[in-house]
């Protein structure tokens, strides 16, 4: 059977630019990422464990082609030598594991960082391709053309209702939890081809070059995890995140994630400073409007022109969620809409709620304090309880 990965560039661009950023800045970091499924599957993830090592192994035989690095290349904040670098990268096999514990398939990558964080989307997606393979695929496939052709419809219709001050503008987040690459494919090519005044690019790296769309992405909530063990404050954590990326990307990539200890705490640290410095924000945790509305109120404070900057949204989206948030705040400021398994896999059948998460850093753990419930993820209690303390989180 064809192997499911075929090209080490289909993955999500924050992993490139969190990876190249981490390269310059904190090489000699050391990570573990574990795999959780959050629902009940269909039948035992356990059952894959054979299939899985299969196509692990070929990931760890791949290698970049010249032609995807030449692409990198011309992205303008990717840097020469991290291209380089990329030249001569392969994944370790031993730096991954995969076991069972009854019905449930454990994953784990541990090592160099800069050898393990790139792991993540590949597993999650090799995972999910194998798991929906036992379905009826021609049923699966009719039913997801047919709710791709009501998404479109929707987009249609869209453009009968009066101008806002700022355009709708969505993109494919959907690569992680995909039913399949062939089928994500033609869900990306579709949506260039039938509604390219919305449909404004992909975190796919691959499929933004085949296309020829805009590679979308800036950093994940690891990045900034994994501020919390190298050495600076707990307090000062986040800070030390956003100047690190300030100094990497230098204007490049301004979209900043809010919620890894909630958007209380990341608004007292995101000051003028950072402000100025940002495009943006994204949201992946609690009630969006809430959210919103919090951020514009920043911006207020802080005498900064909303109109200047942009509102990303991408928590569980699908497109009439997101025609109502951009009703809601596209008058007053710029908006994108991120939006991943309601594109690539609504098929008809339940999608895996998987994930690969950063665990701990440097030997110490690592925690993200999310506005949603069940979003929280970390196995130490004493450091969450601690995490809370010192940012006047509630209990989640």
């Amino acid at each position: 059977m064809t192997p499911i990965v075929h090209s080490l560039l289909e993955t999500d661009l924050y992993k490139f630019t969190m990876w190249q950023a981490l390269l310059h800045r904190h090489p000699a970091a050391q990570a573990e990422y574990a795999f959780t499924c959050r629902n009940v599957p269909a039948y035992p993830l356990a059952e894959l464990k054979a299939d899985v090592e299969r196509e692990l192994d070929h990931l760890c035989a791949l290698s970049f082609k010249p032609e995807e690095i030449a692409y990198l290349r011309g992205l303008r904040f990717i840097k020469s030598d991290f291209a380089d670098f990329l030249t001569v990268f392969r994944f370790q096999r031993h730096f991954l594991s995969v076991e069972t514990d009854g019905e449930e398939l454990q994953i784990r990558a541990s090592g160099p960082q800069v050898h393990v964080m790139g792991f993540e989307i590949y597993v999650l997606y090799i995972v999910n391709e194998l798991y929906f393979r036992r379905f009826d695929q021609d049923a699966a496939l009719a039913e997801g053309r047919k709710r791709l052709q009501a998404k479109i419809a929707l987009l249609r219709e869209l453009a009968s209702e009066p101008a806002r001050r700022h355009p709708f503008e969505f993109f494919d987040f959907g690569v992680r939890r995909r039913f399949s690459g062939a089928w994500h494919e033609e869900v990306v090519a579709t949506l260039a081809r039938e509604v390219p005044t919305y449909f404004k690019g992909t975190s796919n790296v691959y499929f933004a070059m085949k296309y020829k769309l805009v590679p979308i992405g800036t950093m994940a909530h690891e990045y900034l995890q994994s501020f919390q063990s190298f050495g600076v404050r707990l307090r000062d954590f986040q800070k030390a995140a956003l100047e690190d990326w300030v100094q990497e990307y230098r204007g490049d990539l301004g979209t900043a994630l809010t919620d890894v200890v909630g958007m209380d705490a990341f608004l007292g640290d995101f000051d003028l400073y950072f402000a100025k410095l940002f495009d943006g924000l994204r949201h992946d945790s609690g009630d969006p409007v809430v959210w919103g509305e919090k951020a514009l109120a920043h911006y207020a404070r802080l005498r900064l022109d909303a109109h200047t900057r942009r509102l990303v949204f991408s928590d569980g989206l699908d497109l009439p969620t997101a025609f109502s948030l951009y009703r809601h705040f596209a008058d007053r400021t710029m908006t994108g809409f991120g939006i991943g398994t309601n594109l690539s896999n609504d098929v008809g059948i339940t999608p895996l709620n998987i994930v690969m998460k950063l665990m701990s850093c440097n030997g110490q753990p690592v925690a993200k304090l999310s506005d949603s419930q069940g979003k929280t993820l970390c196995k130490d209690e004493t450091f969450l309880a601690y995490l809370r303390q010192v940012f006047n989180h509630p209990s989640a």
